[in-house]
């Protein structure tokens, strides 16, 4: 680690990692909740393969990482930017343990964004705010991912129900059980790829701030430190998050299972090749809703779908207002 860092900056540092480890366990049920409630994996075997894939995911790119560093909005340099930073921090980690500890699948990725917007306001205003960068890189994905989700994932289940309308329940089930190994991986790699950027971003926004870096280049280090936080996260588990995505929102066979997992990742690794830093959680909770759907609409438990929607709406506002809180308690005592 360079020389320069300061006692604050290494607060950063440790929120960070924090956050990446929460994230981790918080979005676990986004890679295996599916496979897992279909019985196509253990969940121990499923949390080791989630874990794996998701630090190899985490090392394909900075794209995401980048829009939050840059992206979002502009911080003071010094001891005021570590500020901004900790209190965005802290926002997003206190709205995921809240809807942890609840079992709603939010958002952690528009829990970051959320705080470090309620953070820079708190501190320089609104004019510190990447107007047209929110827009074209949270605003947009948050509403079209979710929409993608559905639709995608009601359309491949309407093809895959076609292809196999003559061959027998238990063959299909035994043959997607397998292949549900390979939509699994393939989620947990995409949600390292762009869940994980998100922590090298505002680590990278700090460093900056700092004046250690000169430029939003995110350094190996930091590569490897997000990475390795979001898979020890990851091999934590958060149950109470998967028996909501796997059990409760609709009842899911391997079929349905391979589909929105298959949905979610391609969707989700799109978002990261353009630098897009949308929720995982999103996507996955769409898709599932999509493919419920394909078999009959009141195969999906609405009830539950809108609270995790609610938690979809408050996930910025929630997180940009304790950021706030944070950065008007820490400017004074630090």
């Amino acid at each position: 680690m360079p020389a320069g860092f300061t006692l604050l900056l290494i607060l950063v540092l440790v929120l960070a990692v924090a956050f990446d480890y929460v994230n981790g366990f918080h979005d676990t049920a986004n890679a295996i909740a599916t496979s897992v409630s279909t019985r196509a994996l253990r969940p121990s075997h499923a949390i080791l393969m989630s874990a794996t894939a998701n630090f190899l995911g985490a090392l394909t790119g900075t794209a995401v990482a980048t829009t939050i560093a840059k992206g979002i909005a502009t911080i003071p340099g010094g001891d005021d930017g570590q500020i901004v930073v900790c209190a965005a921090l802290l926002g997003a980690i206190a709205w995921n343990l809240l809807t942890w500890r609840l079992g709603i699948p939010s958002s952690s990725s528009h829990a970051l964004i959320g705080g470090l917007i309620g953070a820079a306001i708190a501190a320089v205003g609104v004019s510190s705010l990447n107007l047209q960068g929110i827009y074209d890189k949270v605003l947009f994905p948050l509403i079209a991912s979710p929409v993608l989700g559905v639709v995608i994932g009601f359309a491949l289940m309407v093809v895959l129900l076609n292809v196999f309308r003559r061959a027998h329940p238990k063959r299909i089930n035994d043959r997607f059980r397998r292949l549900q190994l390979v939509s699994a991986a393939f989620m947990a790699f995409s949600h390292g790829s762009n869940d994980a950027q998100k922590t090298m971003g505002i680590v990278t926004l700090a460093l900056v701030a700092a004046g250690i870096i000169p430029e939003p280049v995110v350094p190996l280090w930091v590569i490897l430190l997000a990475a390795t936080a979001m898979s020890l996260g990851t091999a934590a588990g958060g149950w109470r998050i998967i028996r909501t995505m796997g059990q409760k929102v609709v009842k899911l066979d391997p079929v349905h299972g391979f589909a929105a997992e298959t949905t979610a990742a391609t969707i989700i690794l799109g978002a990261s090749h353009f630098g897009m830093p949308v929720s995982t959680t999103h996507v996955i909770s769409s898709a599932i809703i999509g493919v419920g759907a394909s078999d009959r609409f009141s195969a999906v438990r609405w009830g539950v779908a809108g609270n995790i929607v609610v938690a979809w709406v408050l996930t910025i506002p929630a997180s940009a207002a304790v950021a706030w809180l944070s950065w008007e308690i820490l400017s004074r005592v630090l």
